[in-house]
């Protein structure tokens, strides 16, 4: 098998963990705040970021191959994520007349998703650096 059919195995795996994982997050979370806020694709996207500081901290130093990249980075952090859901629930709160909502998703999204993959970043870092 050449590495490019087994790169989109990787991919396809691993976001068959993190498409499900997505929905049972946004779903677990959401059902615990009354809040027109998106919680549950907040935390999705800010673990998912988490993720992905890790793991390519990780890389950096040496500790996590291509596979595990392709798997975990592209798979299972490209189905966890959404970026889509994200631009749409802003969309909807602004147009709901939500508009406080809409820009704190805005910016808490950005500062939390980038804190996160730093963190996730430095914690691997200062494990395997």
């Amino acid at each position: 098998m050449g590495r490019a059919v087994s790169d989109i195995l990787l991919v396809a795996l691993g976001g068959a963990v993190g498409a499900p994982l997505r929905y049972l997050t946004d779903r677990a979370v959401q059902s615990r705040h009354d809040t027109v806020f998106p919680w549950g694709t907040f935390t999705a996207n800010v673990v998912g970021s988490l993720i992905l500081g890790v793991l390519t901290g990780a890389a950096l130093a040496g500790a996590a191959g291509h596979t595990l990249q392709v798997l975990l980075g592209t798979g299972l952090c490209g189905a966890l994520t959404t970026y889509s859901t994200f631009s749409y629930e802003t969309l909807r709160l602004a147009e709901t007349g939500a508009r406080f909502f809409a820009v704190a998703n805005i910016a808490a999204s950005v500062v939390a998703g980038l804190g996160a993959a730093f963190a996730g970043f430095a914690v691997a870092q200062s494990l395997f650096g």
